[in-house]
């Protein structure tokens, strides 16, 4: 925030060459900045900011209704790395197996298992990786 800016987006010398020359990295977490800088700078910082509370939301749900107690840093990680559209897609395709009767809906464990494993494959079908890398 040298500039007063919030962002390298809203700089005049966007991109610089300092950020050129930065080493964004390989990780998932990094390449997200990047991408977040892209799409501020394609979209705007308001529809950046509508689609991160759509995150929020989705986030929220999926904590409250299908946490075990175990699937918090799993669930942050998919919100932050998957589209709002998977994440809504895995929810749905939850909900289908729910009222097919393949998962019972007040098994929480069930659900969430259940859950992990399709928001699993979406990821890895776009080739997303939702692991965490221990320091």
């Amino acid at each position: 925030m040298k500039k007063g800016l919030i962002t390298c987006v809203e700089c005049e010398e966007y991109p610089c060459e300092r950020y050129a020359r930065r080493d964004w990295g390989t990780d998932q977490l990094s390449r997200t900045a990047e991408k977040s800088l892209s799409n501020i700078e394609e979209s705007g910082m308001e529809d950046w900011l509508k689609e991160q509370k759509r995150r929020q939301l989705l986030l929220e749900s999926l904590l409250i209704d299908y946490n075990e107690g175990r699937s918090m840093s799993f669930y942050c990680l998919a919100a932050m790395l998957m589209s709002p559209e998977l994440i809504e897609k895995a929810m749905g395709e939850l909900k289908e197996r729910i009222v097919d009767g393949q998962i019972n809906s007040s098994n929480v464990k069930g659900k969430a298992k259940a859950l992990k494993e399709i928001i699993q494959d979406l990821a890895q079908e776009h080739d997303i990786e939702l692991k965490l890398k221990k320091l």
